[in-house]
């Protein structure tokens, strides 16, 4: 069974011969990710926690796609992930969110922010890139980030926070790995429908809130991130490092 093109704008053979590596990709926008990388020819290494989930998304994609159940955030995982030395795109989409006051915040929601959003995206670059420098290959990082990496917003300070970090580590690291021909950008969507933000954008009060601040007035799709994922793993953005592609109808322009 081959992947099917789900209409992708991108030809079908962008990314033949690279080997796709997706953390989060069972639901949401890491899903689409590795929907849109098999799309475009490039054989994906799926990880998520459920089964289920990678099961239907196989099912989907076709043969250029490998499921990983285990939990990204484990050192089981960065071991598995140690054994597969010809990755050349690596998408970091593995994050979380809990939506409350600064005063409010636990330690617990403190170490479990900082673990999944900052901790594991260092940890699993790390390992790629020792297989990316040891192989000698070139390659392309993509860390997903958020509009929140570039603004604050109130109860949201610790996401802030933490997107903050992986746009810092994204320029950084850019600049440190340019010379040997592995580019590291940042994908920094606004608000897009997915499980995790459907029940917020269902609530009319806060759904007239984005829409506010959102000047194209539209709520994104998973497509939208995905499109700016394949374009940043692709040769068509072969001069593009160390930046953040934005795809937030607008939000962070006013």
């Amino acid at each position: 069974m081959e992947s099917s093109s789900h209409n992708y704008p991108y030809r079908s053979d962008l990314l033949q011969g690279q080997h796709a590596l997706v953390t989060g990709a069972g639901k949401g926008i890491g899903r689409e990710c590795a929907i849109a990388l098999t799309s475009c020819g490039a054989r994906t290494t799926a990880i998520a926690r459920t089964a289920s989930d990678l099961d239907t998304l196989q099912q989907e994609c076709g043969d250029l796609l490998t499921p990983l159940v285990m939990d990204a955030t484990s050192e089981e995982c960065l071991q598995a992930v140690t054994k597969i030395e010809d990755v050349t795109i690596l998408v970091n989409n593995l994050g979380t969110n809990k939506v409350q006051p600064l005063v409010d915040v636990s330690d617990d929601t403190l170490d479990t922010m900082l673990n999944m959003n900052v901790r594991s995206l260092v940890k699993m670059t790390q390992v790629v890139v020792r297989n990316m420098l040891d192989q000698k290959t070139s390659g392309s990082i993509i860390n997903m980030s958020s509009q929140m990496g570039h603004i604050g917003s109130p109860n949201r300070t610790m996401y802030c926070m933490t997107k903050h970090a992986v746009e810092g580590l994204t320029k950084a690291l850019a600049v440190e790995l340019a010379e040997e021909g592995i580019r590291v950008n940042a994908v920094a969507p606004t608000f897009i429908e997915t499980p995790l933000t459907k029940p917020m954008l269902e609530d009319e009060k806060f759904h007239e809130f984005v829409m506010g601040m959102i000047p194209m007035k539209k709520i994104g799709h998973v497509r939208d991130v995905a499109n700016a994922v394949v374009y940043l793993a692709s040769d068509a953005s072969s001069l593009v490092t160390g930046t953040s592609l934005k795809v937030d109808g607008g939000w962070t322009a006013r």
